[in-house]
């Protein structure tokens, strides 16, 4: 099956300071795929050219099999783009923000209204349709959002940094609506400053850095790459005193701890497995990355 999103040494440039050097990524149909990255890495500028926002200055992207450059209409007529902000009418109610984009996409009255109403439905926003969107709560508004994007709905969806500003209640329950779209077949792109969202969301994690992806896999691959899992014994006010590595199996635990007790070790224990912020971290510091990129190649 073709990929969803393909890319090729793209790269792009604002005047003398290098944005994209070289990036490749492939996408597959219905995945939700996590791009990582410190400030100024690169990832709007990705998104922005995945969505024909921007033109690169070199390389290559498909996005539903149409090249982003070369075929910018066939690319729109198949995408959907929730920026970090919701763009959303707040003096409107919900179900006349959904009805007025049904009607500038070309349906009827009729249909428009019926299209809004499942919408409503479909993101759990039905009880507050008739509500003015200026009384909703972030998470509301950001679901609104989405269902918005969902008018004509999308092959694939691409969101950038979705949940930002949002309590972790709402945050939770956009997790809910990005999974329930990646299972009726849509294919997720987004960006992330949340390490946790990429790790519970995911199917697969890039990691970009200095307009370069560094690494690429599933949020286990990545973590088993940068560190094993660790048997830490803490002191009564949670000092660390002793960390012993060690594979986490119930074996090799309990080695660690014969270990320690035959030193005479006393203390609190408790087991540290590796996370994608150790990841994030050991990929984009500057002193370390080189060894861990290592690792992971």
């Amino acid at each position: 099956m073709a990929n969803a999103i393909t890319v090729r040494g793209l790269g792009k440039a604002f005047g003398a300071v290098p944005v994209l050097r070289g990036l490749d990524l492939d996408v597959a149909p219905g995945e939700i795929f996590a791009l990582l990255g410190p400030n100024g890495a690169g990832k709007t500028t990705t998104i922005s050219i995945l969505t024909t926002l921007l033109r690169p200055d070199e390389g290559i992207a498909t996005v539903a099999g149409f090249d982003v450059a070369r075929e910018p209409g066939e690319v729109k007529r198949r995408i959907a783009l929730t920026g970090q902000s919701a763009a959303v009418d707040d003096v409107l109610t919900g179900v006349e923000n959904l009805v007025m984009l049904c009607r500038l996409s070309g349906l009827g009255r009729r249909t428009a209204s019926a299209r809004a109403r499942e919408l409503l439905e479909r993101f759990d926003l039905a009880d507050a349709g008739s509500r003015r969107v200026g009384t909703y709560s972030g998470g509301m508004r950001r679901r609104l959002d989405l269902a918005l994007s969902f008018v004509v709905a999308p092959q694939v969806l691409f969101l950038d940094e979705p949940t930002t500003g949002l309590d972790t209640r709402s945050r939770r329950e956009l997790w809910d609506v990005i999974r329930s779209l990646a299972a009726s077949g849509t294919t997720v792109f987004l960006t992330t400053q949340y390490l946790e969202e990429a790790d519970l969301l995911a199917d697969r994690i890039a990691v970009l850095d200095d307009g370069r992806i560094v690494a690429v896999g599933t949020a286990a691959e990545l973590k088993a790459h940068v560190g094993v899992d660790t048997l830490e014994l803490h002191d009564d006010h949670g000092e660390l005193l002793r960390a012993v590595p060690t594979d986490g199996t119930v074996g090799g635990v309990r080695r660690a701890l014969d270990g320690l007790d035959a030193a005479g070790a006393d203390g609190i224990v408790s087991l540290r497995r590796p996370t994608l912020d150790d990841v994030f971290l050991a990929l984009t510091d500057r002193d370390a990355r080189s060894v861990a990129r290592k690792e992971i190649a």
